[in-house]
């Protein structure tokens, strides 16, 4: 295994505990459902002993997202298959759309404002439109830029423009916690940068290093994103770490994306043989950015 590679695997086991399970649906989000979403119990052990994860751990992590609903499970004679449920494809696609497509790129000078019935549960009704994107004001004031689909009964929707761009800013600044989102992508690109500088300088990688830290990546990365609304870039502080991070991920998962494919197209087994090739949105991941042009995959 390379030593970039290691490196990654004993910072992953620094963080305890180890929730494999959340890596189990990143496994599947990213690899696994563009390529039909069914996989064997023995290729899921086969990945995850090389992120040094016990079967026994990985089979309760199993259980447990059965019976919450994430995945459903069947057996064809003594092997034993997974794939998402409605509900985990449903979310994972929501976050697929927030990983890997190019964040907005123009702002249109004015804001959504959502004003809460009073007759709506509060904490409920911010924790759905946080989700969507939307920074809150005040107790019952949420806002975002224009242009947000969201339609809800009970919800007076106005617009607003403010004076100025640095006005702007200042709003931004108050309905969404910039700071502690951009220390998530300043700890990702820390994490990640000696892994694009291994790569720039030629280091070797077998196609299961290549699908290990693809997993990682995309996985880390998520844990940053999902938290971020996503702004346009006018009204996010310069320079934002949150681009820095975005080109460093779409460049390391473009550079490795052939060899993991690799392993996936030698080793990975669903319940009629290996899997298909992936589907069409799969070549839409980090469009916009390019892999690197040297590749040493062994």
């Amino acid at each position: 295994m390379a030593a970039f590679v290691e490196s990654l695997l004993d910072r992953f086991h620094e963080r305890t505990p180890i929730r494999a399970g959340s890596l189990i649906v990143t496994v599947f989000g990213d690899a696994i459902v563009p390529r039909g979403g069914v996989l064997s119990l023995s290729s899921l052990h086969e990945i995850m002993r090389a992120f040094r994860i016990s079967d026994t751990l990985v089979r309760t992590a199993l259980s447990r997202l059965v019976s919450e609903g994430w995945f459903e499970r069947w057996k064809v004679g003594r092997n034993s298959y997974y794939q998402l449920t409605a509900q985990g494809q449903e979310a994972f696609a929501q976050a697929t759309q927030r990983i890997y497509a190019d964040p907005p790129q123009t702002w249109h000078g004015s804001f959504d404002l959502l004003l809460r019935d009073n007759g709506q549960d509060r904490g409920t009704l911010r924790a759905e439109l946080s989700e969507a994107g939307y920074g809150a004001l005040g107790p019952d004031l949420l806002i975002a830029p224009a242009g947000s689909s969201v339609g809800r009964e009970g919800i007076l929707r106005l617009s607003a423009s403010p004076a100025d761009l640095p006005t702007a800013r200042r709003l931004a600044e108050r309905a969404w916690p910039l700071e502690s989102i951009e220390g998530r992508y300043r700890r990702f690109v820390d994490t990640y940068a000696g892994t694009l500088q291994a790569l720039e300088s030629g280091a070797r990688f077998s196609s299961l290093d290549a699908l290990l830290v693809r997993i990682l990546l995309i996985h880390d990365y998520r844990r940053a994103v999902l938290k971020d609304p996503l702004l346009p870039q006018e009204l996010l502080p310069t320079p934002w770490a949150g681009a820095a991070a975005r080109t460093l991920c779409g460049t390391i998962y473009k550079t490795l994306l052939p060899a993991a494919e690799q392993w996936i197209d030698s080793h990975a087994q669903n319940d009629q043989g290996p899997l298909p090739p992936v589907d069409q949105d799969f070549q839409q991941r980090f469009a916009a950015i390019q892999p690197l042009t040297k590749s040493q995959a062994s």
